[in-house]
């Protein structure tokens, strides 16, 4: 579905080229106009009672009104680690209990440098630089032995 510029332009370039194709044009927009407001129908302000709200259905906000918050899941532990790999994993995960979670020994096997990709609400209103010492004093003595980190920390 083409956007109402788009769909401008297309017509305009198409003009150009042959009469025949300006009648397909006209119809591709009618058809995908019709289908647009099959998918999104107007509402009048009117018509929606106070308590009432739209919510788009894809978004990450959509949920129901009456719902109880649910508990963070946490990330599944992935089968391939190895024994430093898991070690890292599960001081992380028991600190953080993160939404997201990824451990990669980057350097090659040798466990001199890691990459690590961490989201946890225990972030939230804290800055970067803040965020990434909480995760180094979590790590603590197991950091000294290692030759660098990569560490990316979000707020979910």
């Amino acid at each position: 579905m083409l956007c109402h510029r788009c769909r401008l332009l297309a017509t305009r370039i198409i003009q150009r080229t042959s009469p025949k194709v300006v009648q397909r044009s006209r119809l591709i927009s009618s058809i995908s106009t019709q289908q647009a407001t099959r998918a999104f129908p107007r509402v009048s302000r009117s018509s929606l009672r106070a308590s009432q709200t739209l919510t788009r259905p894809y978004s990450a906000s959509a949920t129901a009104p009456d719902s109880a918050p649910t508990a963070p899941v946490l990330p599944e532990k992935p089968d391939y680690l190895d024994d430093a790999e898991s070690a890292i994993w599960d001081k992380l995960a028991a600190e953080f209990a993160p939404t997201e979670l990824m451990v990669q020994d980057i350097s090659g096997g040798c466990g001199s440098m890691y990459g690590i990709e961490i989201a946890s609400e225990k972030f939230r209103d804290a800055n970067m630089l803040k965020q990434q010492r909480m995760v180094n004093a979590a790590l603590g003595d197991q950091m000294k032995g290692w030759h660098g980190v990569q560490l990316r920390t979000k707020v979910p």
